[in-house]
């Protein structure tokens, strides 16, 4: 394996520097602007359907924060603000009614009034949609319905505590109910929502056009005439036109890019820890779908938790960080980040070491014939090249035979989604609230389970971890969780990113929290 790692950092060493070198938390940059210009983002992949009730990616996220607001929001603190709505929800005493009022005068970006009839009609779009990706959040609304003009009321089955942090997100933003009847399962080509700019075209591809809405409420404080996202998976390429100038903003830049990037005098770098992380995740039963109960798989993964538990140990998490990652992110072995108010114990020390020689024992027990042949799915992007590259030297010591498959990550996408795969890299920007990052995921049947992960235990634990509102024992809750998903080994948590964003330094006004998101809606051009 050394001999693969060194070929892998070849050509690396003057970015070998210290993580601390990139400096602080930066999350904003509020120096004057002018009007007027266009604003080209680059992303590391084509978002997927530009529709807040089917999407499942950061990048369509980042798009969607141009131009289809939420009903809350956080800020930089990583508290929840109202957005669409005009104040945080109220809960009855019983926890099983929410009252959110929304706020007055707003329009979408056709023309149409938002009022609470529009947001109850987008929040049953969300929960019922058939392939909905945001029916399990919304699973516990009962009933949704307009008790005034801007009074929405939710009915609940039980308490749940992570409804804002849900709102908070696309299961938040409202859709023109005009045009949701006019374009119907086509609203992923016309969508219509409001924000700071609306959708104007998109090129499959190549790039996604957003221009200035003067129907947006707060329309005075936009500067930029639009934005423009062009997907660019090759962080060399993307760093190549911020330095000429043909981008003005970097999403998702990687460590050895932004190490570059800092010895630029006309770029500058924002960076906030990551509420996400990164893994693996192993197809343990998903044989029908998203939102199916899960099956059997003839496969050795599948079929004995042994074989999982032995990929598992023959990763080392810190060398993977070293060699990829220049050391800049931080190993992890749990779905929930240490910035969440509700973190369990589950510390980067707490992660299992690499032990190879366990691993080829666990094989063994299993009696399956080494070596274990098994397809790693990644998207296109090099640093996931490099990622699989570095996974595969690793488990080949303990007897797993990896081939990689680079696939674009839309159609990555789908054919996880579909149970099309052995092993692909799994990630996720984070949510504040820690339901955000395993109940769509590790439920049986989840919205998001790619995995056919269903264990009872979970599902009980995550019904628990939504009802409870005192904190120290939803921390006791999920750390519970952690360890039984741990147990499962059906999605290997191997590191938490920082978002890195690099940007012009003639650009101001953009602002990235801990979710990762580029926020343009006060971006410009400097004076």
């Amino acid at each position: 394996m050394a001999v693969v790692l060194v070929s892998l950092t070849s050509g690396c060493a003057s970015l070998q520097s210290s993580a601390t070198e990139v400096g602080g938390v930066r999350m904003t940059d509020d120096r004057p602007v002018r009007d007027g210009g266009t604003l080209t983002v680059a992303l590391n992949s084509d978002p997927d359907k530009l529709d807040p009730t089917l999407a499942q990616t950061l990048v369509g996220r980042t798009v969607f924060a141009g131009m289809c607001e939420k009903l809350y929001d956080i800020d930089q603190d990583g508290a929840f603000v109202p957005q669409l709505a005009a104040s945080l929800p109220t809960t009855s005493a019983d926890g099983h009614k929410v009252t959110v009022q929304v706020r007055p005068g707003l329009k979408f970006s056709d023309g149409t009034r938002l009022d609470a009839a529009a947001v109850v009609t987008s929040l049953l779009r969300h929960r019922d949609l058939a392939g909905s990706a945001r029916a399990t959040e919304l699973a516990p609304v009962t009933k949704a319905e307009a008790t005034g003009p801007l009074t929405v009321r939710l009915t609940l089955d039980h308490p749940y505590v992570p409804l804002t942090g849900v709102l908070a997100d696309r299961a938040g933003m409202v859709m023109s109910p005009a045009a949701l009847k006019k374009y119907g399962k086509n609203f992923t080509n016309h969508p219509s929502c409001v924000g700071p700019f609306r959708f104007a075209e998109r090129t499959g591809g190549d790039r996604i056009v957003l221009k200035k809405d003067p129907n947006y409420y707060d329309a005075d404080r936009v500067h930029l005439d639009g934005v423009v996202y062009k997907p660019i998976p090759d962080g060399n390429v993307r760093l190549a036109n911020l330095r000429s100038g043909d981008l003005q903003v970097g999403d998702q830049m990687a460590p050895v890019d932004v190490q570059s990037a800092l010895t630029e005098p006309k770029l500058q770098l924002f960076n906030s820890p990551s509420l996400g992380y990164q893994g693996i995740g192993l197809n343990v039963g998903n044989v029908k779908g998203l939102g199916q109960k899960p099956g059997k798989i003839d496969t050795p993964i599948a079929r004995d938790v042994r074989v999982r538990e032995a990929f598992e140990l023959a990763i080392d998490r810190d060398l993977l960080n070293k060699v990829v990652f220049q050391g800049m992110y931080e190993p992890a072995c749990g779905p929930i980040s240490p910035q969440s108010a509700i973190a369990p114990g589950v510390a980067p020390d707490d992660c299992p070491g690499r032990d190879v020689e366990r691993a080829k024992e666990l094989l063994k027990e299993a009696g399956v014939k080494t070596p274990v042949k098994i397809e790693l799915k990644t998207s296109t992007t090099p640093e996931q090249g490099r990622v699989g590259q570095v996974l595969q030297a690793m488990v080949k010591e303990a007897g797993f035979a990896l081939s990689l498959r680079p696939t674009e990550y839309a159609t990555m996408l789908a054919e996880t989604d579909g149970g099309d795969y052995d092993v692909f890299t799994s990630g996720w920007s984070g949510r504040l609230d820690p339901d955000g990052n395993v109940s769509n995921f590790l439920k049986t049947a989840g919205a998001m389970n790619a995995y056919g992960l269903g264990d009872p235990k979970i599902d009980k634990l995550i019904a628990e971890g939504r009802s409870v509102a005192d904190p120290a024992r939803r921390t006791e809750i999920y750390d519970e969780l952690t360890r039984r998903v741990q147990d499962a080994h059906a999605l290997v948590y191997l590191y938490r990113q920082k978002n890195y964003v690099v940007a012009g330094k003639d650009i101001a006004g953009i602002h990235v929290y801990g979710d990762g998101l580029v926020r343009v809606k006060n971006a410009g051009y400097t004076r």
